[in-house]
């Protein structure tokens, strides 16, 4: 099944990428976040000229557990997405390359995220017109990763993307048709049955590890004047219903666009794309997570 992406999907998805200059970087820098300084409560540019580099979308970031991997999409405007990678080898990050899971099975990968147990990684793959977006996966085989598969579930019965994982193995994700959040819940190491999330509305959810809070991007709501996205917080009750949606607030949301929220592996830093390059592109920026928990309702 074949789709034209709708103008919401041009902004918060950006499937674009193709050659870019970022592949012959060479960080030769060490520590864990690629030796950046830890962010407060203010966002802060992430890896600047590293990963967020001039010229380009970048977007949707994931780490594995030991901080080592880094994944993320990228582009150039008007070409296909792909995903990037570096990693530690002897306490030194390597020059950012393509990934290129699926070995062009797919036009376009984006949206990556490494299981918590850092044995599979999880994307989309989608078509050079857009369309035929799935989730997909591919398992590590000691240092290299396997043949990339197409997730066999009820899942991929819909055009969904942006997949993310609970700490118990449950996926989370976004149809693309619905402008909904779902939930999939693991059971015996499969995705049987999917469940819409029961919230006001979002785009591009991204669950907390216990899954006792959903971010997720939508239109500025306060507002009705401004036509920018901003992220929101969804936290669950003590009944089990979710609350209302919740602005970030001025410091995490600007002006601009900001999509694409995910978590570090261990729940400290937010990161997002905020889309006030010129042009329009995206960088990718990060802030401390004790930005969500002030924004909790007392019970």
């Amino acid at each position: 099944m074949t789709f034209n992406p709708l103008p919401l999907l041009t902004l918060v998805v950006f499937s674009l990428t193709g050659p870019l200059g970022a592949q012959d970087i060479k960080p030769e820098t060490t520590g864990a976040y690629m030796g950046q300084s830890k962010p407060g409560k203010i966002p802060r540019l992430f890896a600047p000229n590293l990963i967020s580099v001039e010229g380009r979308y970048e977007f949707g970031i994931t780490f594995s557990k030991d901080l080592k991997e880094i994944y993320f999409s990228g582009n150039k405007e008007g070409e296909l997405s792909t995903i990037f990678y570096t990693k530690q080898v002897n306490g030194v990050w390597t020059p950012v390359k393509k990934a290129n899971f699926t070995k062009d099975k797919v036009a376009g990968e984006l949206h990556p995220f490494i299981s918590h147990d850092g044995k599979r990684i999880y994307f989309t793959g989608h078509d050079a017109e857009y369309g035929n977006n799935d989730i997909w996966y591919v398992e590590r085989h000691q240092k290299s990763w396997g043949e990339a598969k197409k997730l066999v579930s009820p899942i991929n019965e819909a055009e969904v993307f942006d997949s993310n994982e609970a700490q118990n193995g449950d996926l989370f994700y976004t149809d693309i048709y619905k402008a909904k959040i779902y939930h999939a819940p693991k059971i015996d190491g499969k995705f049987p049955k999917k469940i819409e999330l029961p919230i006001e509305a979002g785009f591009h959810g991204f669950a907390s590890l216990d899954q006792d809070f959903i971010i997720a991007d939508d239109r500025h709501k306060e507002n009705a004047s401004r036509k920018d996205r901003d992220l929101y917080v969804y936290f669950k009750t003590k009944d089990g219903s979710w609350s209302q949606p919740i602005n970030m607030g001025q410091e995490v949301n600007s002006s601009f666009n900001e999509t694409v929220p995910s978590l570090s592996p261990d729940g400290k830093y937010l990161f997002f794309s905020r889309y006030n390059e010129k042009n329009g592109l995206s960088n990718l920026y990060w802030v401390n997570a004790s930005v969500i928990e002030d924004l909790r309702p007392r019970q």
